[in-house]
């Protein structure tokens, strides 16, 4: 009896431990079985879906991130008649949206630019603003394979600039060679840009403004070459590693050092068409270049991706704290690597306690903040320098100098008086080639998005904005299988609607220039731009005064659809500045 017990209870302890073995097992079987039922696979993706939106939410409020900021701050203004031009109807749209005055211009792009109504933007979590801006800061898209070889421009002040040429990818894949085989193929959605048969487009690339080649960016890069053009990055002085040869830095609306880049750019390829795009805060000096330029400036188009159009405010604008940090520390460590050379002319240690992005900037650029002193700049030790014993203070540059850099060759008065003169949108009525903004409504690196200058976009023919409810600062991630397009490998939106736009722009100016020559009548506005970027000289350096933004002239005009009258605006560009 005692045995027959003793062999029971090692019959059930070996049970047990049978089925404690094989439990793990067996549940991962019954749920293989389960998520066989759609219905299982629904519940349990919802499940896990709530899950990680509330592990989401407790990680945004450690980190002080906001939670889908502005997601209906514009729904009325952006939907209302007039305003909303996308597919020429009223109707509301899952995409992006097209606000601008209803022009030619503006009808052609809603007919050939697809990109700009036909995908659909990533939802949560892959659409989280504050994932989308950090991957596409932080992470590449795919394995970084594109090659450069830089040129350094000496400019007419002694400072010097980098241009990283994309000459090839690692692969061994040269650029220019079978890049333009299917350059006639844009009429069926091709690659080519479609305004020059004989030589490839040049596509200047303008980083942030405090520098540096972001994965988005290179991302950018990478497909433009896919797509025939030839590609280059502007580097302002002292940043991603471009040696600084003088005490001075580029302010965020000084357009001196671009036109000089455009300048030469234009010289090595006088017969391309030279279009530009810039990436966050990298349009305060691309807007400011084509405001100060005007008509004689030598692209052809220009886009600016989650762009800063008002300045102040965005300085003004508190940033979250991760994004802040992230910003002052980058440009701290540019700042103290040539702080022995920046003495002499600014409160180094005043800007490098700074805890805002605005007391920095006025730290650096404000007289009221610097320091007063007359004496040439102390040359930078050999470690870390590139300045030489002959360099001058911004107190006591040469007259040559002081006259071309005019205002700009000593710091301002004070806060208001620096956004006087470099503020992107001072000179925005003067812009006289066509720009696409790209924007996103959950942007957590920008002021709200109804601080927008929506009065800008509806009156002014060559402004347009291409407004998102998702997409975070740069990041624009499409839904996976939205298209079936091949060029869509990285899966960004943005890069495929820019890089189209510039090629339907192209055929447009194209066809205004063939209208014009048939009926005998004088090249249309752009053409004229087209024909000067082949065949125009550098324009000698301008002294411009200060001047505020043209708040007065940006009347909301009267309401009327895409299919209404275009008034008296034609194409053809003035040279009466």
């Amino acid at each position: 009896m005692l045995n027959y017990k003793l062999l029971c209870l090692t019959m059930a302890s070996f049970a047990w431990e049978c089925f404690f073995c094989f439990f793990p097992s067996l549940l991962l079987l019954l749920l293989s079985l389960a998520l066989r039922w759609p219905r299982v696979r629904s519940w349990t993706r919802l499940a896990v879906r709530a899950a990680g939106w509330r592990l989401w939410i407790i990680i945004c409020l450690i980190l002080e991130l906001p939670l889908d900021r502005n997601t209906r701050a514009l729904t009325k203004e952006v939907r209302s008649p007039g305003t909303d031009v996308l597919s020429g109807s009223g109707q509301a749209s899952d995409g992006p949206r097209l606000i601008c005055k209803a022009t030619a211009l503006a009808k052609y792009l809603l007919r050939h630019c697809g990109s700009l109504a036909r995908p659909r933007l990533a939802s949560w979590p892959r659409g989280d603003p504050h994932i989308q801006t950090l991957y596409s800061m932080l992470c590449g898209q795919h394995e970084d394979t594109l090659q450069f070889t830089r040129d350094n421009l000496l400019l007419r002040d002694g400072g010097i600039v980098a241009l990283d040429w994309a000459v090839g990818t690692r692969q061994g894949e040269p650029i220019g060679k079978k890049k333009w085989e299917g350059r006639r193929e844009h009429q069926s959605g091709g690659k080519a840009l479609g305004c020059f048969t004989a030589t490839p487009p040049v596509l200047i690339v303008i980083p942030q403004s405090w520098g540096g080649v972001t994965p988005h960016l290179k991302a950018l890069c990478h497909q433009a070459v896919r797509q025939g053009f030839y590609v280059v990055v502007f580097h302002a002085r002292g940043t991603a590693g471009c040696p600084l040869t003088t005490a001075r830095r580029t302010e965020f609306g000084d357009p001196a050092d671009l036109e000089q880049a455009v300048a030469y750019v234009h010289s090595r390829h006088p017969s391309s068409a030279l279009v530009a795009v810039s990436e966050g805060s990298g349009s305060g000096i691309l807007l400011s270049y084509l405001g100060e330029s005007g008509s004689s400036s030598y692209l052809l188009a220009a886009a600016a991706i989650s762009p800063v159009l008002l300045g102040q405010l965005w300085f003004e604008t508190a940033m979250p704290p991760l994004y802040r940090w992230g910003v002052l520390f980058h440009r701290k460590m540019q700042l103290s690597r040539y702080g022995s050379s920046f003495r002499g002319v600014l409160d180094v240690d005043r800007a490098l306690s700074c805890s805002s992005l605005r007391d920095f900037e006025e730290a650096l650029s404000c007289s009221s903040a610097q320091l007063q002193q007359t004496d040439a700049t102390p040359p930078l030790s050999s470690q870390n320098s590139g300045l030489s014993s002959g360099s001058h203070s911004q107190q006591g540059l040469a007259p040559s100098v002081a006259w071309t850099l005019g205002e700009r060759a000593y710091p301002a008065k004070d806060w208001d008086s620096y956004w006087e003169r470099n503020e992107p949108l001072r000179d925005a009525d003067e812009v006289a080639v066509p720009v696409l903004c790209v924007c996103s409504r959950d942007d957590p690196l920008l002021p709200p998005a109804s601080t927008l200058p929506l009065p800008l976009f509806q009156s002014n023919p060559y402004f347009l904005l291409a407004l998102t409810d998702r997409g975070g600062h740069c990041g624009f991630t499409l839904e996976g299988g939205s298209t079936s397009n091949e060029e869509v490998e990285d899966g960004n939106w943005s890069h495929v609607a820019v890089l189209e736009y510039f090629r339907v722009v192209a055929d447009f100016l194209k066809g205004e220039e063939r209208e014009k020559t048939s009926w005998g009548g004088p090249p249309g506005e752009y053409c004229q731009a087209g024909q000067r970027s082949r065949t125009g000289n550098v324009a000698p350096p301008r002294r411009r005064k200060a001047t505020m933004m043209r708040r007065l002239r940006l009347q909301v005009p009267e309401q009327s659809g895409v299919d209404g009258e275009e008034g008296n605006f034609t194409w053809k560009r003035s040279y009466t500045r």
